[in-house]
C-alpha cells in the first residue's frame, strides 16, 4: 500500500522523520511513503489512496481524473504549465474561505500532481477536506485582539465539535484573549487564566471571568467539572504535558484543544507522548508555526 503527505510548508523532515523507514521519494513537499497508514501529525494533508496515472495529454489526463471522481486540488509540483493546463479542465472546487463557526467542507476533494510531463500521482480520498490541507476563513479585523484565534477556529472546525451555551471552558495562558473571544462568541462560559490582563473589549464580554494566577499552579478538583480545556501557552512541550496529565488523572474535564509550542528543535519524545494517549489527534493546523495541535475529545 502507498501513501503521500503533504508536509507543512517547512517542515518536510519532520514528516520524513515521522516516516522513518517506510519513507520512498520526495517531490518538493510530497512524501511517499511504502505501507504507511498511521496519521502523520506534521503532515498538512494525507494522501490515502495514491496511484501513479499514465497520460498522454492534456485531455487524457483530464479525462482520467473525471472518470474517478468530480473535484480534484492541484499540488503544484512541477511542469506547472502543463499542470495548471490540466487543472484548469477539471470543474471548479470552491475555495471560498469558511464563514466560522460554519462546518468544514464535506464534498469528496481528491489531490492530484504532475511528476512527470506524461505521468500523475492522483489520490481520491485525503484525510483533509481542504485543498492541500490550507483551511481560510473570513477573517475578523476588528473583534479578537491578536491573530491567534485563527487557529482555534481551525482547530474546531476539524474536529467537528465546538462549545456552545451550557459550557464550562477553561482558556489557560489566555491573555490578551484571542481565543476566550473565540469561546464566548459561541456562547460558551469561560475561565480565562493568565496573570496578564485580558483585553478589555474581551474581558467585558459575557460568560468572561478572568484568574490572575498561573496556568501551572490551578488545582484541578477545586475548579469542579470543565466540559472544554484549551491551552495556548508558551511553555516547553514536556512541561504542557504534565499539566495535560494532571488533569485526565483528576478526571474533571471532558475535552481538550491545547498548542504544543516547540522551542528550537521538535522534541519528538513529547510529541511521541502526546500521540499516545487514549483518543488523542495531532494536527500541524495551517495557522501554526513551529507547533502542533493536540486535540482530545474522549
Amino acid at each position: 500500500m502507498l501513501t503521500a503527505h503533504l508536509a507543512a510548508d517547512g517542515f518536510v523532515g519532520e514528516v520524513e522523520r515521522e516516516l522513518g523507514t517506510a519513507k520512498r521519494e520526495t517531490f518538493g513537499r510530497l512524501v511517499l511513503a511504502e505501507g504507511h497508514s498511521s496519521p502523520v501529525a506534521w503532515a498538512a494533508n494525507s494522501w490515502l489512496e495514491p496511484h501513479h496515472i499514465a497520460i498522454t495529454s492534456i485531455g487524457d489526463a483530464v479525462k482520467k481524473l473525471k472518470a474517478i471522481q468530480r473535484n480534484w486540488a492541484l499540488y503544484p509540483y512541477a511542469h506547472h504549465g502543463r499542470a495548471k493546463l490540466i487543472a484548469e479542465q477539471l470543474p471548479k472546487v470552491s475555495a471560498k474561505p469558511l464563514l466560522f463557526p460554519a462546518a468544514a467542507p464535506t464534498a469528496p476533494l481528491g489531490s492530484w500532481s504532475l511528476l512527470q510531463p506524461d505521468l500523475m500521482l492522483a489520490s481520491a480520498r485525503c484525510s483533509s477536506p481542504f485543498p492541500n490541507g490550507e483551511a481560510q476563513f473570513v477573517e475578523d479585523k476588528t473583534g479578537p485582539p491578536n491573530r491567534a484565534y485563527l487557529k482555534l477556529w481551525e482547530a474546531l472546525t476539524l474536529a467537528g465539535v465546538k462549545p456552545g451555551p451550557g459550557d464550562r471552558c477553561l482558556d489557560l495562558g489566555a491573555s490578551p484573549g484571542g481565543w476566550t473571544w473565540v469561546l464566548a462568541n459561541l456562547g460558551a462560559e469561560v475561565i480565562a487564566v493568565d496573570k496578564a490582563l485580558l483585553d478589555p473589549k474581551v474581558a467585558a464580554m459575557p460568560g468572561v471571568s478572568h484568574r490572575a494566577e498561573s496556568a501551572f499552579g490551578l488545582d484541578p478538583r477545586a475548579l469542579g467539572p470543565i466540559d472544554w480545556l484549551f491551552s495556548d501557552v508558551i511553555c516547553y512541550p514536556e512541561r504542557l504535558l504534565r499539566l495535560v496529565e494532571r488533569w485526565i488523572a483528576a478526571g474533571t474535564v471532558r475535552r481538550f484543544i491545547c498548542t504544543i509550542k516547540f522551542q528550537g528543535d521538535t522534541d519528538v519524545a513529547a510529541q511521541a507522548a502526546f500521540a499516545a494517549i487514549p483518543g488523542s489527534r495531532l494536527l500541524h493546523l495551517t495557522h501554526n508555526k513551529h507547533e502542533l495541535t493536540w486535540i482530545k475529545l474522549a
